[in-house]
């Protein structure tokens, strides 16, 4: 699912506390704290940052992470714009100018823009980086609506005359039991509570894609937890042929959005091992597959690339 990295709200893939604990200006100053004045493109700082991660509770958040010198930045805000527009309030636009905003650029680890990531339920999901192709703008979006759904995040913003959300829609269809325990179980950190139950759900139906879905990224939200990036990096580093070591670090690299890294490195692990040692690394690159979605063209790359090296 593109750097929808996970298709799962990534906890824990960037350290979004300052950001989320600091107080609202307005509400220190003694005024209500209110809603938030939302449109569908707006201007995000350090300071109202707390509000749109409030508001993507309700809607889906994009951030335009962007800077005045940025020539791809001034390509592909216009991209992004239009595309919102069009989705008609089922997502907003947020853009931060990284230079004038460092908490949230430090908060993403912006080390390159124009990068465009998602705020669902609170949580960071990794969309892209660099000027992409409207098209893949839009499926990146379709694939973010989905994951957004799967997490009960389905407000829409009222458009000009449009009745709110809750007048124009019909109520989305309560999730199997299974599901929505996972999910609850997302939300308060309990992953392998989680795992356990869409594994159950695939154990009753085999066939459960949401539920394959679902495990596939809630494992990966468990392992990227655990994993230190520091020390994670370091033994890869010293360790280049140590699939363990290889593994960690591509969790990380798919938990922070840089997908084809994530790829290109377990491709090359696995060109380079025997072939009876080769099956952790093709389990971990089907697995990532699934949470970056079989659709996505890096997916599609890297399959080609993984049935070369087998055959």
């Amino acid at each position: 699912m593109t750097d929808v990295a996970a298709g799962a709200a990534m906890r824990g893939a960037v350290d979004l506390s300052a950001l989320r604990n600091r107080p609202d200006p307005a509400v220190a100053q003694g005024a209500s704290p209110g809603a938030p004045d939302v449109s569908l493109v707006m201007d995000v700082t350090d300071e109202s940052f707390p509000q749109v991660m409030e508001l993507s509770r309700t809607v889906p958040v994009v951030l335009d992470l962007w800077a005045e010198w940025c020539g791809p930045c001034k390509q592909l805000s216009p991209v992004l714009e239009r595309v919102v527009q069009e989705l008609a309030g089922r997502l907003v636009l947020a853009k931060v100018d990284v230079d004038a905003n460092p908490q949230i650029s430090q908060a993403f680890r912006a080390q390159s823009i124009p990068m465009v990531v998602a705020l669902v339920a609170g949580q960071p999901v990794p969309l892209f980086n660099g000027a992409v192709p409207e098209q893949q703008v839009r499926e990146v979006f379709a694939q973010l609506l989905q994951l957004a759904g799967q997490h009960g995040v389905t407000g829409v913003v009222p458009v000009g005359d449009a009745p709110p959300a809750d007048e124009a829609a019909p109520e989305e269809p309560p999730l199997p039991p299974l599901h929505a325990e996972a999910h609850e179980a997302i939300e308060v950190g309990d992953y392998p509570r989680a795992i356990a139950a869409f594994e159950k759900a695939l154990a009753e139906n085999p066939r459960d894609a949401d539920a394959r879905a679902g495990l596939g990224q809630v494992r990966l939200l468990e392992r990227v937890r655990q994993a230190g990036l520091s020390d994670v990096r370091a033994a890869a580093a010293q360790n280049p042929a140590d699939t363990d070591a290889q593994l960690a670090v591509a969790d990380l690299d798919v938990a922070g959005g840089h997908i084809d890294d994530a790829f290109g490195r377990l491709l090359d692990l696995f060109g380079a091992l025997p072939t009876d040692e080769r099956g952790p690394v093709r389990e971990r690159l089907l697995e990532l597959f699934g949470v970056v979605g079989d659709t996505d063209p890096r997916v599609v790359r890297a399959r080609a690339r993984l049935a070369s090296l087998m055959f």
